[in-house]
């Protein structure tokens, strides 16, 4: 059994001041290469509908797909500034609720927090499509890796969707928004992990339950929260389709843990942790306090104490922990990850429903055909 700090290279999860030393040493790159170590595998056996619920999800994949280009309203006027102010004068600014002293935000006044909430929205959009793009290279992996026809079939439905998102979110960025940030450090040494590791079923792990469980819960919650119609549509739709690939992963790895050692699958768990805290970690944004010359390690440690951020941060796993728990992560060998969930304070979301029991909850079917029937 590996320790906390061989997993994430700390001994303690919150410890900041190591969180904070990890950032991009090259803001500016533009071509990431990572080895894949992985071989492709062809299947000969093209029967089809030998896993029913996956030929199943396919089926649905084939009748929710919707054009990025078409299908949202782009004539729609955004006033990203009038947003932000809205928001501000809703919430207010941190100062108003906790001590920022000593942090180089004490000062901060109304132009300053209606700049930060644009900010925040940049960078939470950014991530959003770089993340995209880290499962659209990672599903493809899955179609060339996965030994099964099936999953063959419906994971190349899903290289199609993540293209698609990676198109509306880089052009909601370069249309609607003021700026675009990198992608964090703590989401790219993830998504390299993913790639990098030669067993397929890791792909799906990495990818399908946990970088998209963590996604799907995120864009639920900027879906609720915001009021401006284009992009509220195209959560929506987003969210249509990361619903079907939370639920081709559930599907799989249900099948796959079932013949797995404890060895094996402690390993998993393991890895499922590590996912778990960095995802955590790329929500401290520390990216924009930077950006709005705050003292970061000073700043961050009070903002992440702040109540509702964390509400926030826990929020974003009610889709991943019932999910391990439905796979068997949870309670596998003595209940480790059970555990370090309970000491990261999410493990009260384990009897939330699962992704592959909400899939029709977030279909857009009828949508989609009211639409072409006008």
């Amino acid at each position: 059994m590996s320790t906390v700090e061989e997993i994430i290279g700390r001994t303690d999860p919150n410890d900041f001041e190591a969180v904070l030393a990890m950032t991009n040493t090259d803001p500016n790159e533009v071509i990431h290469a990572v080895e894949d170590n992985a071989d492709a595998i062809y299947s000969w056996d093209y029967e089809k509908g030998a896993r029913p619920q996956l030929s199943k999800l396919y089926e649905k994949a084939k009748v929710g797909q919707w054009n990025g280009e078409t299908d949202l309203p782009w004539d729609t006027d955004v006033d990203q500034e009038a947003l932000a102010v809205q928001e501000y004068e809703t919430t207010g600014g941190a100062g108003e609720i906790m001590d920022l002293s000593g942090t180089g935000v004490e000062l901060w006044g109304r132009d300053e927090w209606v700049r930060f909430n644009m900010e925040s929205q940049n960078w939470a959009l950014s991530q959003f499509m770089h993340g995209e793009q880290g499962a659209l290279v990672c599903t493809a992996k899955i179609v060339e890796t996965v030994p099964w026809m099936d999953a063959k079939y419906y994971a190349s439905t899903q290289v199609v969707d993540e293209a698609r998102h990676v198109e509306v979110f880089a052009k909601y960025l370069d249309t609607k928004l003021s700026d675009t940030y990198p992608i964090n450090v703590h989401l790219r040494m993830l998504l390299d992990e993913i790639i990098e590791d030669s067993r397929w079923d890791m792909t799906y792990l990495g990818m399908q339950i946990m970088v998209e469980g963590l996604a799907l819960a995120a864009f639920g919650f900027m879906y609720q929260q915001s009021e401006e119609p284009l992009l509220k549509q195209l959560l929506r739709y987003v969210m249509s389709d990361e619903a079907r690939h939370v639920a081709f992963g559930v599907l799989s790895l249900k099948e796959v843990y079932q013949d797995m050692t404890q060895a094996e699958l402690l390993e998993r768990q393991e890895f499922a942790f590590e996912a778990a805290v960095r995802m955590r970690d790329r929500f401290l944004q520390q990216e924009v306090w930077e950006r709005m010359g705050a003292d970061v390690k000073k700043v961050i440690p009070l903002a992440y104490q702040d109540p509702l951020r964390q509400e926030f941060q826990q929020l974003l796993f009610t889709k991943i922990v019932p999910n391990c728990r439905k796979l068997g992560l949870l309670d596998a060998g003595d209940g480790w990850l059970r555990k370090k969930f309970g000491e990261i304070g999410v493990i009260q979301y384990e009897n939330w429903v699962d992704t592959s029991e909400e899939i029709d909850a977030f279909a857009i079917t009828q949508e989609l055909e009211e639409e072409q029937a006008s």
